[in-house]
């Protein structure tokens, strides 16, 4: 039996894979986060850690581990930023993640902000809510049709080749730009060209130093002016104070986020921007998508543990 801290509290069924193995589950009776320096303090006394994308486990807290016997780092998440990758690596502690898990639910929220920011539906329900409506008119919340538009997928991956199924649902055309040619129809091989020709631009790829501020004031000045903007990635591969400024300027149209640099911050330019629909980081928020991920997070540590390979060990 291994001894396994839990950072937060996970949806009901999510801790089946290590309650199931007869592991011992180390976590608070609430759902209060672990100061960084708990953290350092509790690895040096576990065999695995269980985390979020909200816990920085860094350098510290993995060589505290490590001189206690920590052999695993299980994040509930795809992304694994949050994880110093290569200094788990470099002290033999595994790092797994829950990719393919999350791909059609955070698809589903990208694409709920291609409609929402498009059509201005965040500004027209405030107006509603705040008694500031006053019968219709027929110039009022004039968005941009989806249909027909040209989306352009920033990142290829598992969930931008979901969006882009939605899409042509949706009858809009769908380009899509990667570091590498995917061979693929609609492959643009510069992102200037991708900026430029799209009428909405999604952003899916993971936060690297490559991709921090990939989207900045150079690149938005690249839009037409009706674009609008989407990201349910990282917050950092775009730059919001840019974003703001182009949104209050008028350069960019509109703009739909799910995650920001320094979240649970909100930059407040992006805050009084118009035309935003801002969401609080819920793309995979659906019941049964985050209990799947705590389970296979759950069940990566396990493998682990029993000294098999993670299914979804991360070997970037």
């Amino acid at each position: 039996m291994a001894r396994v801290l839990v950072t937060r509290r996970l949806p009901e069924g999510g801790l089946d894979p290590l309650v199931d193995d007869g592991h011992e589950v180390l976590q608070r009776a609430d759902d209060t986060p672990y100061t960084h320096a708990e953290l350092v303090e509790l690895a040096a006394t576990v065999d695995a850690v269980v985390c979020l994308l909200t816990d920085r486990i860094d350098e510290h807290v993995l060589q505290a581990g490590a001189s206690g016997g920590l052999r695993v780092v299980a994040n509930v998440a795809v992304g694994y930023d949050n994880v110093d990758v290569a200094t788990a690596r470099r002290l033999g502690i595994a790092v797994c993640n829950t990719p393919g898990v999350l791909d059609e639910t955070t698809a589903d929220v990208a694409f709920l902000l291609v409609l929402g920011a498009s059509r201005l539906a965040s500004e027209a329900e405030r107006d509603l809510r705040n008694g500031d409506w006053h019968g219709w008119g027929i110039t009022q919340y004039l968005g941009h049709d989806v249909h027909g538009a040209t989306l352009g997928l920033v990142g290829y991956g598992r969930i931008g080749t979901a969006v882009a199924r939605r899409a042509s649902g949706f009858g809009m055309q769908v380009l899509h730009h990667t570091r590498h040619p995917t061979e693929m129809p609609g492959y643009v091989a510069a992102l200037d060209d991708l900026l430029a020709e799209s009428d909405v631009v999604s952003v899916h790829v993971p936060l690297t130093d490559a991709t921090r501020h990939l989207i900045g004031a150079q690149e938005l000045a690249l839009l037409r002016p009706h674009a609008v903007v989407v990201n349910t990635s990282r917050g950092p591969v775009v730059d919001e104070e840019a974003l703001a400024e182009a949104l209050h300027a008028g350069t960019v149209f509109a703009a739909g986020l799910d995650v920001y640099e320094r979240e649970p911050e909100v930059h407040p330019r992006l805050l009084s921007a118009p035309r935003t629909m801002l969401l609080p980081h819920i793309g995979s928020a659906s019941r049964a998508t985050r209990t799947r991920m705590a389970r296979v997070a759950c069940a990566g540590a396990c493998a682990a543990l029993a000294g098999r390979r993670p299914e979804n060990l991360v070997t970037a």
